[in-house]
């Protein structure tokens, strides 16, 4: 029995039709045998149904028990076939549509590995689930339910007019006019009630969206007492909710009963009628038993095709937003330079045939960069990295430390001028062999469902268990790993809630230092640890970062201090650069910052 669900109307139902076919059609043979066992199921029901003719006729014509037999033994046989042509096809379809679904979710989830970060930052997080829960979920019963009750269906309705003009073409026009009028109705509520159905699949991932943002900040939630308010925006959220839901089912809700009243009107009339035939020898007693159980059959297909409609409309809906996600762009990457590892160990970048030195060389010319269009976060920013420097970024919130990192990683792309890696733009350079290149610790640290040793093997997925257990030592995580019960053993869940805060950002710091990367982010990547275990690292994050390009951002100026080149940002644009006795000395905002006459906002 499918689920009720408010449907709305695709706005492409022909492509999104023929999409959702090219993926069954990759199926084609089984889904060939569903229909034909199909086919052979409402024959078998039809052929029943009219063995009760020449049965009864028999019985009336004074025909014996051997004839009587012969005649329910047959239609026995009928029926069976018909039993097992339902089994066979219902388990057939059961496997089919979750291979289908499966393609679906496959290619969705591969797709969506592609879209740039941009996607990601523009959509809630419920929200890009319910691709993989509602669509997906109302797909999958849409196969499992309509795509046999269409074809069975639209069989039955033909073979049942069929039969009913052979055994009586008289009263078959009562119940012709009949369905004329039970497909007017059906059109027309149909079309007031999809108006209404446009907005419902969205509110349900806007609500989904809500749901899991409430869900990850609930400690914050109830630290500032947002309780009653997050129930407000719940009930707002809800309610919309409700009303797409009751307003799509207004019109909808009453088609079942106006077809049912309009079937039971006619088997009225037809049974009037055709008692006065038979009255008046215009047909048999037997021909008329087995009209009226047609007559009363008639209407079933039409009830479940009403009971259909509303649950195939949301379906291809859901489907469109599937297919609408898959048609997005993907990340675009024009580079053609790759990297590759030479034989003692070093790495080049390959340019055409062309080996350049992997050194660790950042340089931004005139970088002019806005996420949207016309409200540039950064203006004509220049700044250098030589190989084997620390670069640290300190200003107040907004001011562009974290999107100079991004622009870097290629998370996005400059809007004008360029940045060069080891003398080549960056935009040349293939995505993936960029950030190989580049490791990355972040203020809000990731950790997967997995093992300890698992999570820090993520920055470099080859390295052996003792290139792991090196990295937890050059990070300081060492110590407190092989004191947990299970060692590096220890299974992390959700995202290392059993864990402490420090203890995390200890892990993604052996993360990056497995990953042994020649240029090195670190975006607040000590916010979250204790002064003592701060402490505690600086020798390990100073080893990690000899020899390597590293760019800081950092609030605590003090981690900042023995930076090559400190840059101090405002508004998007680099107002100072020096070392921390230089711009001590020049009395500026770092000045200002250092000696807490200006804040940090």
């Amino acid at each position: 029995m499918p689920r009720m669900v408010s449907a709305r109307k695709p706005e492409n139902l022909v492509y999104t039709v023929k999409r959702l076919l090219s993926y069954m059609g990759r199926h084609r043979i089984s889904l060939l045998l569903v229909a034909l066992l199909v086919v052979i199921s409402v024959t078998c029901n039809l052929l029943g149904t009219y063995m009760i003719s020449p049965v009864i006729d028999s019985l009336v014509s004074g025909g014996g028990m051997a004839e009587l037999v012969e005649g329910v033994a047959i239609t026995a046989v009928i029926y069976a076939a018909g039993v097992l042509a339902s089994l066979g096809y219902s388990q057939i379809m059961a496997a089919s549509s979750q291979q289908i679904v499966y393609d679906i979710r496959k290619d969705l989830f591969s797709h969506m590995q592609t879209l740039p970060i941009r996607f990601f930052d523009m959509n809630q997080h419920g929200d890009v689930m319910s691709y993989y829960t509602n669509d997906v979920d109302t797909i999958s019963d849409a196969l499992n339910n309509s795509f046999t009750a269409v074809i069975k269906n639209g069989i039955q309705i033909i073979g049942t007019m069929t039969m009913l003009i052979i055994l009586n073409w008289r009263l078959s026009l009562i119940v012709a006019f009949s369905y004329a009028l039970m497909f007017f109705y059906v059109r027309f509520s149909a079309s007031h009630s999809k108006k209404y159905y446009k907005k419902h699949q969205a509110s349900l991932g806007s609500l989904d969206g809500y749901i899991q943002e409430m869900t990850a900040g609930q400690k914050v939630i109830k630290v500032f007492n947002h309780e009653e308010e997050n129930q407000k925006g719940f009930r707002e959220k809800n309610g919309e909710l409700r009303e797409m839901g009751t307003s799509a089912q207004s019109y909808a809700s009453t088609m079942i009963p106006a077809v049912v009243s309009i079937s039971f009107l006619t088997y009225t009339i037809v049974s009037l009628a055709g008692g006065f035939m038979v009255l008046f020898s215009l047909t048999s007693f037997g021909a008329l038993a087995s009209y009226l159980v047609f007559v009363r059959q008639a209407t079933a297909p039409i009830n479940q095709f009403t009971q259909q409609s509303n649950f195939l409309l949301s379906s291809l809906a859901g489907a469109e937003r599937i297919f609408a996600l898959i048609d997005k762009e993907s990340e675009n990457d024009e580079g053609n330079v790759t990297l590759e590892k030479t034989e003692n160990g070093s790495w080049n970048w390959n340019d055409g045939g062309n080996r350049i030195p992997l050194r660790g060389d950042v340089r931004f010319n005139d970088v002019t960069f806005s996420y949207v269009k016309g409200h540039p976060v950064l203006t004509d920013v220049s700044l250098y990295a030589k190989p084997g420097q620390k670069i640290a970024f300190v200003g107040s919130t907004g001011a562009g430390k974290t999107t100079i990192t991004n622009l870097i990683n290629r998370f996005y792309d400059v809007d004008e001028g360029q940045i060069l890696f080891d003398g080549i733009d960056v935009r040349r350079i293939r995505k993936a062999d960029l950030r190989h290149s580049l490791a990355m610790v972040l203020q809000d640290t990731h950790l997967f469902t997995g093992t300890i040793r698992e999570n820090i093997r993520y920055g470099r997925l080859e390295a052996s268990d003792e290139e792991v257990e090196k990295a937890a030592v050059t990070a300081n995580a060492d110590s407190f790993i092989r004191r947990l019960p299970e060692g590096y053993d220890t299974m992390v869940v959700s995202d290392g809630a059993n864990l402490s805060s420090g203890q995390r950002q200890l892990i993604a710091i052996a993360r990056a230092a497995v990953a042994d990367p020649p240029v090195l982010i670190l975006d607040e990547a000590t916010s979250n640890i204790d002064t003592r275990t701060e402490d505690l690292i600086e020798k390990g994050m100073d080893r990690l970062m000899e020899g390597r390009t590293v760019f800081v951002i950092a609030h605590r100026l003090s981690t900042v201090r023995n930076a090559d080149a400190i840059l101090v940002l405002e508004g998007g644009r680099i107002i100072e650069r020096g070392s921390h006795d230089d711009l001590i000395a020049q009395r500026g905002r770092y000045y200002d910052l250092y000696t807490g006459l200006f804040e940090l906002s």
